[in-house]
């Protein structure tokens, strides 16, 4: 309690000085509230624009015969405006802005912070998934959702199909210095996912022409040869690529408080994980049968005969949360939300992605549905999430649809405010879908001792552990090696889950970022920190929600935003 109450205080006294800091930093910007949102919104305009797979992604469909170009000029270009538009931010005097105003300065900065920080890990010349997530992520965009007729996306597909050979070959020469893990992520991802360009692909080329159908096939053959030859590159030169590097303490310092607005260093969340490690580790043990933390078909009252019938059982637990929720009026559902749909896993993604993903709607989306896509049915499979799926999938459904992911990431897309808007916030966007898990365990949907809860505890003590993991790989305290058995003991995953779970990059900006895939982003690691131990927000309790990726105005606290952050965080 002395250590929490520190922060706190420590929080009063570093958001005036935030503010003071941008009250007294430089000249040059014309010093308005209205600049600075029109500063914001050329930037997203020119990020969109110079990311086109990403804004695909996002229901912008502009560019979606384009991929994004890594020639050197181009990176060179995109640095410069990046660093230009950060110049502009920090030289804009905020001191005489309403706190609603200086808030959105802020959140913006951190955006654009967030953004410099790691292009300088520099993506191009260390990550090779970065040309294989380009390629997957380029089709994937235009299949998952029916936004424009099935001709008018494999048109655009086959455009982008012509242009992968090209990326590849600069994929191969920007990357001077490749990682070996992230190669091998890459390489598996290149021999596995032929499925995504040939049978996902095929459902929408049906309306071409013979003329459109031929040009469309030669592209996409081609496109995969260059993705096998691209595999076969970075195999051969395995043995010679670098081991993995921590950015060190410095950096994740900075991270912390530049990009997160975080009021702690790496010590204190490595502290917090512990004791929410502890916690959940004593949970676990205090059931009445332990083993109910380990997924167990055998236990389920009925399994699935095939995969339709598994992801049709699957979605309709859905129903069930949403009238319970309704019924003890915990949490809105707005009107329009969409519908929150089960799908297999597409192969391709299987490598970085071994539990599924959830793909909420985008900022740009016309269709508000959402997506979890679980991996492939088999009811003797190992896997935590197909087991747990078959024998009960609410917790899981819970945290990525609703309550949880899908349900916060669509009001945040409702926002007006179009900072906030765009604000991705990886700290209360996991927090709160932990915060939601633990409420209906609290409330009455997952009974004591059950397997429902036992899943819960075990999922919570597992991302408890990333904490752990994230803090000491990056800083440079741990081996990968270290992790990767502090994963596995204190998780309690296999080796396995653990090599791929393993946050190989630090944190993140949460599944509302411009990607789908997590590709090793610790998606969980900062849920335990920001697990609220409060029961439910019943005085009101949708109120949160509608500032949800970037929780600057709960009535708790109007206006000071790090503070409004903490109080929910650790209350």
């Amino acid at each position: 309690m002395r250590i929490l109450c520190g922060m706190l205080t420590l929080t009063l006294i570093l958001v005036p000085f935030a503010f003071g800091q941008a009250a007294s930093s430089g000249t040059g910007a014309v010093d308005s509230a209205e600049n600075l949102r029109q500063l914001a919104h050329a930037y997203y305009a020119w990020r969109n624009e110079n990311d086109p797979v990403g804004s695909s992604s996002q229901g912008l469909h502009t560019w979606d015969e384009k991929l994004q170009d890594y020639s050197e000029s181009a990176i060179a270009m995109r640095r410069k405006h990046l660093a230009e538009t950060l110049a502009q931010v920090n030289s804009m005097r905020t001191d005489s802005w309403a706190k609603d105003d200086q808030i959105d300065w802020l959140l913006f900065r951190s955006q654009i912070e967030g953004a410099v920080f790691f292009d300088a890990l520099m993506p191009e010349r260390r990550d090779p998934q970065t040309y294989t997530n380009e390629c997957s992520n380029a089709i994937f965009s235009l299949i998952k959702k029916d936004y424009a007729p099935g001709r008018t996306r494999a048109l655009a597909a086959t455009s982008r199909l012509k242009l992968m050979p090209a990326l590849l070959e600069q994929g191969k020469r920007n990357l001077a210095e490749p990682v070996r893990l992230y190669a091998q992520l890459a390489i598996d991802s290149a021999r596995t996912g032929d499925s995504l360009y040939t049978d996902s692909l095929a459902t929408i080329a049906s309306e071409l022409t013979p003329a459109e159908k031929q040009n469309f096939v030669q592209a996409r053959d081609a496109a995969l040869g260059a993705l096998h030859a691209y595999a076969d590159w970075l195999d051969q030169r395995l043995s010679n690529m670098t081991e993995f590097q921590p950015m060190g303490e410095a950096k994740y310092n900075y991270l912390l408080k530049h990009v997160y607005l975080l009021p702690v260093d790496p010590e204190q969340i490595a502290m917090l994980g512990q004791v929410e490690l502890a916690r959940y580790r004593a949970l676990e043990a205090l059931l009445a049968d332990p083993s109910m933390a380990d997924p167990n078909p055998a236990r389920s009252k009925s399994i699935p005969v095939d995969e339709q019938g598994f992801l049709r059982a699957y979605e309709s637990r859905e129903a069930e949360i949403i009238q319970f929720l309704r019924e003890r009026n915990l949490v809105t559902v707005p009107p329009y939300l969409g519908k929150f749909k089960i799908r297999e896993l597409p192969a391709a993604f299987k490598p970085t992605s071994p539990g599924g993903f959830m793909n909420p709607p985008g900022l740009y989306d016309v269709d508000n549905s959402g997506f979890y896509f679980i991996p492939a049915y088999n009811p003797d499979s190992k896997n935590f999430y197909i087991r747990a799926a078959i024998e009960d999938p609410r917790p899981i459904l819970g945290h990525e649809g609703i309550p949880g992911h899908f349900l916060q990431i669509s009001i945040s897309n409702h926002l007006s405010d179009e900072i906030r808007r765009e604000q991705g916030d990886g700290v209360f966007a996991e927090g709160w879908a932990l915060y939601t898990e633990e409420m209906m365990m609290r409330t009455g949907l997952y009974p004591d001792n059950s397997a429902a809860q036992g899943q819960i505890l075990r999922l919570s003590r597992y991302r408890a552990a990333r904490v752990g993991v994230d803090v000491n790989l990056h800083t440079g305290k741990w081996t990968f090696e270290q992790a990767v058995k502090y994963f596995m003991d204190a998780g309690g995953l296999d080796r396995e889950a653990a090599e791929v779970r393993l946050p190989v990059r630090p944190l993140n900006r949460h599944r509302k970022s411009r990607t789908w895939s997590e590709s090793g982003k610790s998606c969980g690691c900062w849920g335990a920190i920001a697990n609220s131990k409060a029961q439910t927000f019943a005085w009101e309790p949708s109120t949160m929600l509608y500032w949800p990726t970037e929780p600057c105005r709960f009535r708790l606290w109007n206006g000071y935003f790090l503070m409004t952050r903490v109080i929910w965080t650790w209350r």
